[in-house]
């Protein structure tokens, strides 16, 4: 099965192309004429990869979905970027009997898949190219309510740190960057938090347009490693650099 790719358009990769950022960086490079590859099943995207239940542990997913994204890539094609937004919440502190069952959830979706990513980016990221996590604003200091999501973000901070060292072997003139937001403006937020203060909530088009600037300037980006905390106040949002 061959699959035809513009080679002369952008190429991303949406790693949680299915959830709720997902699904709105899917649609907003879709529109800015990017060839789109998403990991998690998503209509909008030009190509699809489910990743099937069967894949229980992280070395099943890794195996899967790099053999999934060699074929949907034409022969030799690099993606000049890849956007891992994959994750959920889940809370619980130590006296909480879920706890660990949190933690491991949280592990699976936010931790597992970064891993994967950055397989995926030393294998098929262009020069220059840019490889995007997201961690969060919360798991800068502790997190005694949400231990396992906190865990699991920091761990992903610590990741993109790594990467951005010498002889991570990532492509060269790589960047790699976390986006740490507090709350996203979601369908799911709105539902469970309707008497909250919306304004302070970051909306998923301007992260497109922010990754559309870092994916399309490389002047623009900061040091490769930075961990970019996202802040909106009174409706107006902005990434500011952080450290872990």
């Amino acid at each position: 099965l061959i699959f035809l790719v513009n080679m002369s358009c952008p190429r991303v990769l949406v790693y949680g192309g299915k959830g709720a950022l997902g699904s709105s960086l899917v649609e907003s490079f879709k529109g800015r004429g990017y060839w789109v590859l998403s990991v998690g099943l998503n209509e909008k995207a030009d190509a699809s990869i489910a990743v099937p239940k069967e894949c229980s542990t992280v070395v099943d997913q890794e195996k899967h979905v790099l053999s999934e994204v060699a074929l949907k890539l034409p022969e030799g094609g690099k993606l000049d970027a890849i956007l891992c937004v994959a994750g959920g919440w889940a809370g619980g502190n130590a006296a909480n009997e879920a706890m660990v069952k949190n933690a491991d959830l949280m592990v699976r979706q936010s931790v597992w898949s970064s891993l994967i990513a950055a397989r995926l980016a030393a294998l098929h990221l262009a020069p220059n190219g840019l490889l995007q996590f997201t961690g969060a604003a919360a798991a800068l200091s502790g997190t005694p309510g949400m231990i396992g999501y906190g865990l699991a973000k920091g761990a992903v901070h610590q990741l993109t740190a790594s990467l951005a060292a010498d002889k991570s072997g990532l492509p060269s003139g790589a960047t790699v960057l976390a986006l740490l937001p507090s709350t996203l403006d979601t369908p799911m937020n709105r539902k469970w938090m309707p008497q909250a203060d919306q304004s302070s909530w970051t909306p998923l088009p301007w992260i497109g347009d922010l990754l559309h600037s870092l994916i399309s300037d490389v002047s623009s980006r900061p040091v490769s490693g930075t961990l970019l905390k996202l802040e909106t106040k009174a409706g107006e949002s902005t990434a500011v650099p952080s450290k872990i």
